[in-house]
């Protein structure tokens, strides 16, 4: 290890493997340090008061502040490199199997009234536990060495190559995380299935959602060098992950310590999910000023439902709420930088002032209409009847919209999709007024090969970069795997439309995939996706939904795909053996999700189409693509110069106005106090403040406390317990919660038949919104 590292410059040098989690350093904080330790520091006492190195790194108690991507990659993610095997019989198996887990457990969330990405460290650890028994185990060639069966040994060894280590377990892993991270592709078939009779066949399904994905890998592979090497790419939901990989496998002192607090806390979780999530549901959403207002008059409650109700499917805002449910709360609030979380309160402040305003303003028609729901209405308030404007094809039949109306979107629905736009537009202006430095220097870095990112210097150096042309070839197949789905599928997509949609995909992927790894989270692009289809498809919803796939899909795999890439990248995994891996898991994902969203859709079809959902199954994901849709395919009539909702569209250029106002005044003023300017990140604030606008909202409070004791108590106060155990603590709770929520799934929730609730006691009413929020219940 020590002659891998002393090739490498000395400010990028920041430890050897054994020394980046040095316990010491966390006892005794105000110890001399070598030069050596951090890139360079000073070697002197450290004092108590935080001071900062170069302008850039803040130490506090001689620990370092773990701030910027540069903090994570010299100080947070070990170095160390053993050179072990990447690809096995073992780790291609195990994750072949856990991939239909993975695709499972995605799909599962997808019907659910919280949407909650899978977390790796599920699959992680459940890798970990059978490869580790596999090796252990199973025979190996020595096994039987001056035996008979000595020709056995080479099958022996194939099937088992000994100790289960980081690589293999790595790639298992990332086999299984790309195909669990799901594809709107997939949801556009539950739509079909659901609103139009129409069952897509599985091998239209499986190639439509192969050219999606690797259309999305194969960008990704051209964008490596603006989006995955630098340091500052730092895809902060991936650091539980890494963090558990390097503390299971890189065996010191310090590590003993992460390990026992990480099963600790996973099997604490384990134990602990059920009540929340099955017996206790109540705990989802504790409302003190629901409770105390039971004897209330029915306007007054609701008002409150309205405001501070959020347990239940689009029951309210869920302001105050508190949620001791870790499955909706997860780890993620735990890993986003200060920076964005910050951005995300003040998005949320707005969408309980905002959304509130909208509805008992009478805008856009609201009170007609439930104040939260994804679902579209006629204008008497009822359900939209969508079969007999558009019937079973998915074309509109202008006779019958002449008779039933246009449909109507609720006012919260309307806000969405405008602030949405308003994202989307500031996502583009934010990128090139604020970013475009950023863009030109990677790019001239990667092509002189000096970036300065320690763990790519390791990896340019020890292994074969996967050529560009692979990826343009993968570009190609997937070209022509959607192009046949369009002319023999049931799209109702004209060929040259697709052509568009994979264009307008390709133009938005850097812009989105920029913000998600330097924030950890970006912006829903498909509300433009949808714009434009509408405009070139008119009077096509189900058109529409395959425009969105073949452009918003591209990026959303694009994102992950490239997530999966940077921590390759922190794992040090030879990048020819990642390409294998994330193509393997996006033909696998492709196959398992279509077959769950078939098994959902067909065991909770009511529940599914139902505008409000339970606690438990929620259509609001098909119902939102399904609404946007019908509307967009109209949207000469409902966005045009004459539409109700004109604004929505205009949108997409005001959301660029503010942002360049904003550029302007950072000119003149870089900070306002300690704020610094350009850390106002407008199109998240937008998106932020039409978070709470369908769904379960009362996680919310519990996600702020999550961050605020994360990423200010923890990171800045105790930066050595941060650095050793923050990830490691989140990581272990998604796991212990994600592990009982796949078994009460099919247990008792109903995710392949019959559910079996649990008895209605005073923690789970029988009857009304399950924290007593009892408001709107005509």
């Amino acid at each position: 290890m020590a002659d891998h590292l002393e090739s490498l410059p000395r400010t990028a040098s920041p430890f050897s493997g054994q020394e980046s989690f040095d316990e010491k350093a966390d006892n005794s904080p105000t110890t001399e340090k070598p030069e050596a330790e951090y890139g360079g520091t000073l070697a002197k006492r450290i004092s108590s008061d935080a001071l900062t190195d170069g302008g850039e790194t803040t130490y506090l108690k001689g620990e370092p502040v773990i701030t910027t991507g540069e903090d994570v990659s010299r100080f947070l993610v070990d170095l160390r490199d053993d050179h072990d095997t990447a690809l096995t019989f073992r780790s291609l198996f195990l994750g072949t199997i856990f991939a239909g887990l993975g695709a499972a457990v995605c799909q599962i969330y997808l019907f659910k009234p919280v949407q909650v990405v899978v977390s790796s460290v599920f699959l992680l650890l459940l890798i970990y536990s059978v490869g580790t028994a596999w090796g252990k185990f199973l025979p190996t060639g020595t096994r039987v060495q001056g035996t008979r069966f000595a020709r056995l040994g080479p099958i022996l060894d194939f099937i088992n190559p000994g100790e289960f280590k980081l690589k293999e377990h790595a790639i298992a892993t990332l086999v299984a995380s790309t195909a669990s991270g799901g594809s709107s592709a997939v949801q556009n078939f539950a739509v079909q299935r659901l609103y139009y009779n129409t069952n897509v066949e599985g091998t239209t399904a499986v190639l439509a959602t192969f050219s999606t994905a690797c259309f999305g890998y194969g960008l990704v592979g051209l964008l490596r060098p603006l989006t995955v090497y630098p340091s500052e790419m730092v895809y902060w939901g991936n650091l539980p992950s890494v963090s558990i990989f390097q503390a299971l496998h890189f065996d010191n002192g310090a590590n003993k310590k992460r390990v026992k607090l990480f099963w600790s806390a996973f099997m604490g979780m384990f134990c602990f999910e059920v009540i929340p999530a099955y017996i206790f549901p109540l705990l989802n959403g504790v409302s003190v000023i629901c409770l105390a207002t039971q004897k209330a008059s029915p306007s007054a409650q609701n008002v409150i439902t309205n405001l501070f109700g959020g347990t239940d499917g689009n029951e309210g805002l869920g302001l105050l709420s508190i949620s001791f449910d870790w499955q909706y709360i997860t780890s993620l609030y735990t890993s986003l930088p200060l920076i964005q979380q910050a951005n995300s309160w003040v998005g949320y402040g707005l969408c309980y002032v905002i959304v509130m305003a909208i509805y008992y303003s009478n805008a856009w028609n609201s009170l007609s209409f439930p104040m939260l729901s994804t679902s579209i209405f006629s204008s008497n308030g009822t359900v939209y009847d969508q079969a007999a404007v558009f019937g079973s094809g998915g074309i509109l039949n202008q006779t019958a919209l002449d008779a039933v109306g246009l449909p109507a979107l609720t006012g919260s629905n309307a806000w969405s999709q405008l602030t949405a736009n308003l994202a989307i537009g500031g996502l583009v202006a934010h990128t090139l007024l604020f970013w475009s430095g950023y863009v030109v220097e990677s790019f001239k870095q990667a092509r002189t090969k000096s970036q300065t990112d320690p763990h790519w210097q390791i990896m340019i150096r020890d292994y074969k970069e996967v050529p560009w042309y692979w990826y343009l070839g993968l570009l190609i197949l997937s070209f022509f795997a959607g192009l046949i789905v369009v002319l023999k599928g049931q799209t109702t997509l004209p060929w040259w439309s697709y052509l568009i949609a994979l264009l307008l995909g390709a133009f938005v992927t850097p812009f989105s995939t920029l913000l998600y790894a330097r924030m950890g989270n970006g912006i829903a692009t498909n509300q433009l996706m949808k714009m434009v289809a509408g405009a070139i498809n008119p009077g096509r919803p189900v058109a529409n939904l395959y425009f969105s796939m073949w452009s918003h899909d591209v990026v959303s795999t694009s994102i992950g795909l490239a997530g999966d890439l940077k921590m390759g990248q922190y794992l040090k995994i030879p990048p020819r053996a990642m390409f294998v891996t994330q193509v393997w898991g996006t033909i696998l994902g492709a196959a398992v999700n279509y077959a769950v969203m078939v098994s959902i859709v067909d065991a909770q079809r009511d529940i599914l189409l139902d505008p409000e959902g339970t606690n438990v199954w929620s259509g609001q994901t098909t119902q939102s693509l399904n609404s946007a849709a019908i509307t967009w395919s109209l949207a000469k009539e409902l966005y045009g110069p004459h539409g109700p909702y004109i604004w929505v569209p205009l949108s997409l250029l005001f959301g660029m106005i503010p942002t360049f106002f904003q550029w302007l005044f950072s000119k003149r003023y870089p900070r306002i106090g300690p704020i610094r300017t350009d850390s106002i990140i407008l199109p998240l604030i937008y998106m932020y403040s039409s978070w709470m606008t369908a769904g379960t909202n009362s996680p919310i409070t519990s996600v702020i406390i999550t961050g605020l004791v994360s990423q200010l108590w923890l990171r800045r106060y105790h930066p050595g317990w941060f650095r050793k155990y923050n990830y490691i603590l989140g990581g272990a709770l998604d796991g212990g919660a994600q592990v009982m929520i796949f078994i009460l799934s099919f247990a008792v929730f109903g995710a392949s038949g019959t559910p079996r609730p649990f008895p209605a006691w005073a923690g789970n009413p029988a009857t009304g919104n399950t924290d007593y929020c009892n408001g709107n219940q005509d």
